[in-house]
């Protein structure tokens, strides 16, 4: 048999997690905290399943210290967390000092041991009195989230030099505020659109001021991206259907970005729906604003699940839709997504019905890279990308073992696609697995799990999965075989 072929990650490469504030920390109403949407929406009837709240989740705000040091266990870089909005400045007021010490003291505890904090200031809970006063569809709340981004560098400035504005701005415009299926749960085209320009006018202002107060920082944002591809290149409402589902999706964000404007084909087909949410939008984006949005980066996030097969008529046999199945009734995010139909290909679905396809991260990363990142000099993370499985406990050698070997096989796949990417040229430079533990899965609530580590929610034991397991032993490796 021949030697195993041995692939050496890039010289630098940061191998890392993820989480968010919302989905892990508990403490919802501790030392100050006040209410964001999320803890509105998760009392929604219906809006989650199982009416599962954040108010406990993974209890980190009180268990940090274990969580870092199994962090340091599993031999981690880098850490890539949130900061919540309402523990720091609650109802988006002044800023409240135990709030923000918690992650003065989270940021020591990562620094000591040894692995380098990721900060995102926007994971999605955005305090529930900035929401009642318009939310992400207010020109105001840009200004706001800029006052609270500095707040947050006030107190961490010194110690953490990798800052992310906004954590997938898709999922809190058009997810949340068209399709109404997250947190504030909004049904209006015109929201959503409003709120994508005020969240990368947010961006854009928090970029401006941080790079004025220290050069050195490195600056980024974090978008989730997929590869749209048409079920028959041949026919052109396949060709087109995965048109308008890259330019909603992929190009809505990346072109004012990079670009510095808004995809004109897909202004084009939202106003061919509704011409009165596209007017109120073009009144909304004023004069510098996209010169704002547009400030140089350092890092582009790129945050990859699975890509869409689609198609312009309904198929047969049309595929398991991936959205929670919440008792409230949703509608589509996608506000030029008439006569797009998803398609079966018969590729391997996680818990969720999604597609594993690790091949089109590969793609996408080219694509990025030639397109957009490479000419503006950003480089590349894969800041988040994690499968949910109905992971089971068992007991071997009276120890708890999570024996997750679809998880394996889907980490191992997408790292070897980062290495193709960077085969042919890519500044990809980390990779952060979605998610370090279970967690509070959005309107899935506790019912998926993402995790390599095992989250026992009765006793808040955590338990390395193989998945973990694997993933350790690739990180002291620094390569693939």
């Amino acid at each position: 048999m021949p030697a195993p072929r041995i692939r050496p990650f890039p010289t630098g490469f940061l191998f890392g997690a993820a989480t968010a504030a919302y989905q892990i920390e508990g403490a919802a109403f501790e030392d100050g905290r006040t209410a964001s949407i999320w803890d509105a929406f998760s009392r929604v009837p219906g809006a989650v399943i199982n009416a599962d709240n954040g108010d406990v989740a993974c209890d980190h705000y009180h268990r940090y210290r274990g969580d870092v040091a199994l962090m340091k266990e599993l031999g981690l870089d880098t850490y890539r967390f949130s900061t919540s909005w309402s523990r720091v400045r609650p109802d988006g007021g002044p800023v409240n000092a135990k709030g923000i010490d918690f992650y003065e003291r989270l940021v020591d505890e990562l620094l000591g041991a040894g692995i380098r904090p990721w900060l995102t200031l926007y994971h999605w809970d955005l305090p529930q009195a900035l929401e009642e006063r318009g939310g992400w569809t207010a020109r105001e709340t840009s200004e706001r989230f800029a006052e609270y981004a500095l707040s947050v560098h006030d107190a961490l400035g010194d110690r953490v030099t990798d800052w992310t504005t906004l954590n997938e701005p898709w999922c809190s415009s058009f997810l949340s505020y068209t399709g109404g299926i997250h947190a504030p749960g909004r049904f209006s085209i015109a929201d959503g659109m409003l709120a994508s320009h005020h969240l990368l006018r947010g961006h854009g202002l928090v970029v401006e001021e941080l790079r004025r107060r220290d050069p050195a920082l490195n600056l980024g944002i974090t978008l989730n991206l997929t590869v749209a591809e048409a079920a028959d290149p041949a026919r052109p409402e396949d060709v087109d259907a995965a048109r308008r589902i890259d330019g909603q999706f992929n190009r809505w964000f990346l072109d004012p970005i990079f670009r510095g404007g808004y995809p004109e084909d897909i202004v084009a087909d939202i106003r061919a729906v509704d011409a009165d949410a596209v007017a109120r939008f073009e009144a909304a984006v004023l004069p510098g604003d996209l010169d704002t949005i547009s400030r140089r980066l350092d890092v582009l996030g790129v945050n990859y699940y699975h890509g869409e097969f689609v198609g312009g008529t309904a198929p047969a046999d049309p595929p398991l839709p991936g959205d929670a199945p919440t008792d409230r009734a949703v509608g589509s995010p996608w506000p030029a997504g008439d006569g797009i139909h998803w398609y079966e290909r018969g590729l391997p679905r996680t818990a969720m019905h999604w597609e594993v396809q690790p091949e089109a991260l590969t793609v996408l990363l080219e694509r990025v890279w030639d397109e957009y990142a490479k000419d503006a000099g950003t480089a590349l993370f894969v800041t988040e990308n994690g499968a949910a499985y109905d992971d089971e406990a068992v007991v071997d050698d009276g120890a708890v073992r999570v024996h997750d070997a679809d998880r394996v096989e889907f980490l191992r796949g997408h790292l070897a696609a980062i290495l193709d990417a960077a085969d042919a040229g890519v500044d990809v430079r980390g990779y952060f697995y979605w998610s370090l533990m279970d967690n509070f899965e959005w309107a899935w609530g506790y019912d998926k799990r993402f995790g390599l580590i095992r989250v026992d929610y009765a006793t808040q034991e955590r338990t390395f999965k193989d998945s973990a397991l694997e993933y350790r032993r690739v990180i002291a490796a620094r390569a693939m075989e």
